[in-house]
């Protein structure tokens, strides 16, 4: 029974070195795979970059406001009780011919 447990115990010890060494592997790859793609996005942005500071302000910032202001009118117009568009409409037509 003190075997299984020294077995049980070494077991448990050998597993979680094993996931400590697993999961600095893992992190490592994740950090290589990402300084590599943030590498790759500066290297694929430096025109960019060097055109934007070409147009950057010499230091003159001019601050403004800007307010708008939407405007809409709306016409209503006011039927006769029980009659609705269409039978005004039907109503037009029937007097104009």
């Amino acid at each position: 029974m003190v075997l299984r447990n020294i077995f049980a115990l070494l077991t448990g010890a050998i597993l979680l070195a094993v996931g400590f060494v697993f999961s600095a592997i893992l992190f490592a790859v994740i950090a290589v795979l990402g300084l590599a793609l943030w590498g790759y996005a500066w290297w694929k942005t430096r025109k960019l970059r060097r055109a934007m500071q070409e147009q950057a302000p010499s230091g003159h910032v001019i601050d403004g406001e800007a307010v708008v202001v939407e405007e809409c009118s709306v016409t209503t117009k006011s039927l006769p009780p029980g009659n609705s568009a269409g039978q005004q409409a039907s109503t037009r037509a029937a007097d104009q011919a």
